[in-house]
């Protein structure tokens, strides 16, 4: 049988691989691209779900505050949110605001855990016209005690702190991307809050082991999964006046905008989402390559990309793994590099159990290594993965203790991360295939977007 040709993200080039002839391409079901996204989104703002309209709300806040303020929220460079091009959703909602009256507006990035972006990244992220002096631009910092307020503890008995700066403004706007998220169900909705604007607390509960060992925290489960119920009941505490949650396809285009009321709004996104985020499948394969799509700029992101994979994997299969880790660390926060080593000394079942053992002190960001625990387990063996990031093999794979293959040792530096990584991915391709001939194996173009489903 002839081998099939593919291209595979990476980042925004594309890896040019000869694949067996008889391997499956899991792809997303079609999802068309809006014809006129700046139409759609004016249409969201004027007809939101749940809610009058973001220029009603603003107008009533002017009437009853001489000079209210506005804050917007805003995801980190780790989604690919549209926030501006002609698809962009930031601009049309500050027009709306300052035709109101509103004239002090602040953008403040939900950065979660992460690190706070630096300005080059923020003016990559966001419209020019943000930075014309008139707009305040605040990164959220959850360990930044100043900046948080304490407002009472959840159903589940989190003690919750949020961003100052989001509790006392007047008008309080959310902001993202839905898509699948391994945790929580979905993105978007409340998490842009939690975790996006709380003390670095709240997560010990939010991701804490109890939760991230519960089944039901998994990709497009919301209904009953305690991870984005949690995150919902933090947000409520805190507080939404509107939304602007968008979809988009494959190719990053925009194929629908929902706002209006938060829990209205977001559930419109996530019914949508069921129906374009899933890739039924009728087996399980021997092998499945993969990439880390927009947010692998780094290990930790990468871990999105593997929890899917190992969907469509048989137990003790293997994936193969393509990142480009574009962070100014190719594993991730302090925190991270410093719980990663156990999984691959301890082995994921031990792994799990300490983060379970009362005498553990809870680490921010074991969350991340506990769910590629959940990989490894079904993996069965730490060497069945092979992680191919030109920006993390060799000495460095080594010394950060990063579980799995280095798909890069004893490979050439190529002339650039693309051709590196093609040569990789190619090899690792090409190795298993000579040792396992007839193996069934698929591709998952979509990376961590698309969720494999077993139907059969």
């Amino acid at each position: 049988m002839p081998n099939l040709d593919c291209n595979l993200e990476f980042g925004n080039q594309t890896l040019r691989l000869q694949l067996p002839g008889q391997t499956d391409v899991l792809t997303l079901p079609h999802d068309p691209a809006l014809p006129d996204p700046a139409a759609a989104i004016r249409q969201a703002l004027a007809q939101p779900r749940g809610t009058p309209p973001l220029a009603e709300l603003a107008r009533r806040k002017k009437t009853a505050l001489p000079d209210p303020r506005a804050v917007i929220v805003v995801s980190d460079n780790t989604r690919p949110v549209p926030y501006k091009g002609p698809a962009g959703i930031l601009l049309p909602v500050i027009d709306i605001l300052r035709a109101a009256g509103v004239a002090r507006i602040e953008i403040l990035v939900a950065t979660g855990t992460h690190r706070p972006l630096a300005d080059a990244e923020l003016r990559a992220l966001l419209p020019a016209e943000v930075f014309d002096g008139k707009i305040a631009v605040t990164n959220h910092v959850c360990t930044d005690a100043a900046q948080l307020r304490q407002i009472g503890r959840t159903p589940r008995g989190t003690r919750v702190a949020v961003n100052t700066r989001y509790l006392d403004a007047d008008i309080k706007i959310l902001t993202g991307l839905v898509e699948p998220h391994f945790m929580a169900g979905a993105s978007g909705g409340p998490k842009s809050i939690c975790p996006g604007l709380v003390g670095e607390e709240v997560t010990h509960v939010f991701h804490g082991a109890a939760l991230m060992d519960d089944e039901r925290c998994a990709s497009l489960n919301c209904g009953d999964n305690p991870c984005q119920a949690e995150a919902r009941a933090v947000a409520q505490m805190a507080g939404v006046d509107f939304i602007v949650n968008v979809t988009l396809n494959g190719a990053r285009q925009l194929t629908g905008v929902f706002a209006g009321e938060m829990q209205a709004a977001h559930q419109a996104a996530v019914a949508r989402l069921l129906n374009t985020g899933a890739i039924r499948i009728a087996r399980e394969y021997d092998l499945v390559l993969t990439h880390a799509g927009f947010a692998g700029i780094n290990h930790y992101q990468t871990a999105k990309a593997a929890v899917e994979a190992v969907k469509a994997v048989r137990p003790g299969g293997a994936i193969i793994l393509a990142a480009n880790h574009t962070d100014v660390d190719p594993v991730g926060g302090a925190n991270y590099r410093r719980v990663l080593p156990m999984l691959a000394q301890l082995g994921p079942a031990a792994c799990v159990r300490q983060f379970f053992d009362p005498a553990w002190t809870f680490i921010p960001e074991q969350w991340e290594v506990q769910m590629w625990c959940r990989v490894f387990r079904k993996l069965a063996h730490i060497e069945n993965l092979v992680y191919c990031a030109p920006r993390l093999t060799g000495g460095l794979f080594r010394e950060r203790g990063i579980p799995g293959r280095d798909g890069g040792a004893a490979l050439p530096a190529g002339a650039d991360d693309r051709a590196t990584a093609e040569a990789m991915v190619q090899r690792a391709v090409d190795v298993y295939s000579r040792a396992h001939p007839g193996a069934n194996a698929a591709v998952l173009l979509d990376g961590p977007y698309g969720v494999p489903v077993l139907t059969a």
